[in-house]
């Protein structure tokens, strides 16, 4: 439930009463604990909670995390909780990521056009934009030591087997709703892979004492 001090957009707090944790199973809960357990211990030492989401193109899944993550955390009401992304290669922001998370009630403002947008993302009147472009996951707008990488892709996970400054690795990975692009089931599959990514990161910052 919505903590109180939070002033999420009302659209957006409606869309996360409706999503259904039980929905989580036993195998991916164990996997969700591992974040739970890095959230946890940095909160208890009153420490930054660092979290950077790293994917291939750093396009679609990994800002998906980002976001919700960031979202989750202003839900809770938990303090110090930063949340970034990055790819092993930079791309762009792919549109259909934007259009599934502005139906969530989330606004996303194009500030920059061309080739890799820079995007103001806001879930909260009362909260600073997070800045959305494709980066890698060194790059300078990113935590350079103290962070658990969280991968949320498999090839990420596989191919880049370490990271930087990276305090913990956590693989998190989620399918690519890219697979479906320029086919009929492209909304649906993107709208279901954000559905996914919110409710375990909803069920990762209810577990947060």
């Amino acid at each position: 439930m919505q903590q109180k001090g939070t002033v999420l957009f009302e659209e957006l707090r409606k869309i996360i009463s409706k999503l259904d944790v039980s929905t989580i199973s036993e195998e991916r809960r164990a996997i969700l604990q591992v974040l739970v357990g890095f959230i946890q211990e940095k909160k208890d030492l009153r420490k930054p909670i660092n979290l950077n989401f790293v994917c291939t193109h750093n396009s679609r899944r990994s800002h998906m995390a980002q976001i919700w993550a960031q979202v989750m955390a202003h839900y809770f009401n938990l303090e110090q909780v930063y949340c970034y992304s990055g790819g092993t290669e930079a791309t762009a922001l792919f549109p259909k990521v934007a259009e599934v998370l502005r139906k969530s009630g989330i606004e996303i403002i194009e500030l920059s056009t061309g080739a890799n947008p820079v995007y103001s993302i806001k879930y909260a009147a009362d909260a600073h934009p997070i800045i959305g472009f494709s980066k890698t996951y060194d790059h300078s707008f990113n935590p350079k030591n103290n962070f658990a990488a969280v991968m949320t892709c498999s090839h990420a996970d596989e191919n880049c087997p370490f990271i930087p400054g990276a305090e913990k690795r956590i693989a998190l990975t989620f399918e690519d709703p890219k697979e479906f692009d320029n086919t009929l089931l492209q909304t649906e599959k993107y709208q279901e892979r954000s559905n996914e990514i919110a409710t375990e990161l909803l069920f990762v910052f209810s577990k947060i004492k």
